[in-house]
């Protein structure tokens, strides 16, 4: 199942179905199996469909590079073997931690599907969103100024708007999501008997 779950992920990952239209930015949605085998499999199973999921994004951004690619492939470091290794981080480290929270924070909401679900997929994406940029922001500031031109002191201004103009319209997206997929998946999973630990704690 977690394999199902990653084969997912890869389709997102390399197709035009891992992107929503939305009226301003194209919303991502290759973090929603990834919250979502966290929510069915545990932790450990988000923590791999993350990573799958974080090297889909470096090869993605090794091979057809775009404007700010140098912060998700080591391939294209502009600084050397720090700049790889961070690189690595925000590719694939940073994708990790959603399955990891997502899979953590569904065992702690003694709450309803109905509202632990939605909550799940908010969160988990938000963190998509944050540890990304916010790692960004902190290990190539001054990459990300030169590559969009802009002086160092306006890349904090820009970080934020990416997290409230990309971040939020996805993470509302995730939320209905994983609400509509994760009450059909849950019961699957129960009936097909998968011995997803945390499948036990959705009521």
């Amino acid at each position: 199942s977690v394999a199902l779950m990653a084969a997912i992920v890869i389709v997102l990952a390399n197709t035009p179905l891992g992107m929503i239209q939305l009226p301003i930015i194209k919303a991502t949605t290759v973090h929603i199996p990834v919250i979502l085998g966290a929510i069915l499999l545990g932790p450990s199973a988000g923590a791999i469909l993350g990573a799958v999921f974080g090297i889909c994004s470096l090869v993605s951004n090794t091979m057809a590079p775009t404007l700010l690619s140098f912060a998700f492939s080591p391939f294209l470091s502009t600084t050397g073997i720090p700049g790889a290794l961070k690189a690595i981080w925000i590719s694939v480290g940073c994708r990790i931690l959603i399955g990891v929270a997502a899979g953590w924070l569904f065992t702690k909401i003694k709450l309803n599907q109905f509202i632990a679900l939605p909550i799940v997929g908010f969160v988990g994406s938000m963190v998509n969103t944050v540890t990304v940029m916010g790692s960004i922001y902190f290990l190539f500031a001054q990459q990300y100024a030169e590559a969009k031109e802009v002086a160092l002191t306006a890349v904090f201004g820009l970080v934020m708007g990416t997290v409230t103009a990309s971040g939020i319209p996805e993470a509302i997206a995730a939320a209905i999501l994983v609400l509509a997929l994760g009450k059909v998946l849950v019961v699957v999973f129960r009936k097909m008997n998968l011995g997803a630990v945390n499948v036990e704690s959705a009521k």
